[in-house]
């Protein structure tokens, strides 16, 4: 093989000639054949997996997890979103370093039953399931809930190969950094929120700061001066967004500014004593509408002002607009709901984040059905 008459030879090697290069494309190739036999067992599939695989958006999870924090567990919403957010940062960060394809860019022949404009490996559907429902799972302490949760990871895992928005090489590495990320956090958890929380202003903000900044500042920098005339490779025949490299930046300052949003609010609301999701059906419900409505406002808002920037502006944009949407709902909402009189801060120190650990109650999946018990005379904590 030889470079194109003509061709910049650095651009070249950034596309087609670098070994990293070559063997993403031997790999894929092999890969084509199994994705094109699934598909072709029919459509009939692309339905009722195109619903299961959103059980491991990391965008919709962060969504329920709102929910949960405001009305049914507040600790393990808390802890189970910033174990999601920072798991969507890690993988951003890895899509926007490999450049990887997918395969309906790859190959036309294949069908994209769901479409993204971001690169391709690791599979982020596949990762953010196996943290949220592995999480899920294992603290649970049940055996029938740990193998449906299971379940959930293999499915989502199977049906982002049927639908064509990842090869299994993408799948298999969002399965292991998502076993990573979930080994990290069930053996380090508890110490790691216990020696947050005993942090100083300036040292916790600082943390947080580099926490999301870093990663977003590595990837522009890769971006920039590593990928710089970057253009889609020609064994690429497929249908290729016009700009997957700025979709996976933003989609990164977005993901980095939520964490950033949810790691300043959770911190500030423990230091003030923290909330409790207790409550009658009507007052949970009310903050789920006065919740869900303000962060629904700055959406609209950002788009309005900002809706034609692009680019690296955009993902700025993104950052400081989500990181306000995920302060709003982790911490000036549950301070509204506590001063209007729609919920209370914690009745006993087992409620909190750190005094109840995993005995307290509200604290872990574990202790979930055991704050529903305490709280029955005021209603359906599952509502």
């Amino acid at each position: 093989m030889s470079a194109l008459p003509g061709a910049d030879p650095w651009e070249y090697a950034l596309n087609a000639w670098t070994a990293e290069h070559l063997a993403m494309d031997v790999l894929w190739e092999a890969e084509t054949a199994p994705i094109r036999w699934l598909q072709g067992l029919g459509d009939w599939l692309a339905h009722p997996l195109g619903l299961i695989t959103h059980l491991g958006s990391h965008t919709l999870v962060i969504i329920a997890l709102a929910l949960v924090f405001w009305c049914v567990n507040p600790g393990l919403g808390a802890r189970l979103f910033i174990v999601v957010a920072s798991s969507g940062v890690v993988n951003q960060l890895a899509k926007s370093v490999l450049y990887g394809a997918r395969p309906y860019w790859y190959d036309a022949r294949i069908t994209a039953h769901t479409s993204s404009g971001s690169f391709g490996i690791p599979s982020g559907h596949t990762q953010g399931a196996t943290v949220t429902w592995g999480y899920l799972g294992l603290r649970s302490g049940r055996r029938a809930v740990l193998w449906a949760c299971v379940a959930v990871i293999a499915l989502v895992a199977f049906s982002r190969v049927h639908l064509g928005a990842h090869f299994i090489s993408d799948v298999l590495a969002g399965l292991l950094l998502g076993a990573v990320l979930l080994w990290v956090v069930l053996r380090w958890e508890d110490r790691i929120t216990a020696w947050w929380l005993g942090l100083g202003t300036g040292r916790w903000v600082g943390y947080a700061l580099a926490a999301t900044l870093v990663p977003c500042l590595v990837a522009t920098l890769w971006q920039l001066l590593v990928r710089d005339g970057w253009t889609v490779p020609v064994e690429w025949n497929g249908a290729v967004p016009a700009d997957p490299a700025e979709e996976t930046l933003i989609g990164l300052y977005v993901g980095a500014g939520s964490l950033l949003g949810g790691l300043v609010g959770f911190t500030l609301l423990a230091k003030r004593g923290w909330y409790s999701a207790r409550g009658t059906l009507v007052s949970r419900a009310a903050r789920l509408v006065l919740g869900a409505s303000v962060a629904v406002l700055v959406q609209v808002l950002v788009y309005v002002l900002f809706g034609t920037l692009t680019g690296l502006a955009e993902a700025v944009v993104s950052f400081v607009a989500y990181a306000v949407i995920t302060f709003w709902a982790s911490y000036l909402a549950p301070e509204m709901f506590v001063r209007s009189g729609l919920a209370t801060r914690p009745e006993t120190s087992t409620e909190t984040p750190v005094g109840g650990g995993r005995g307290g109650s509200g604290d872990t999946p574990a202790q979930a059905p055991s704050d529903t018990s305490a709280d029955a005379g005021d209603g359906d904590e599952r509502g």
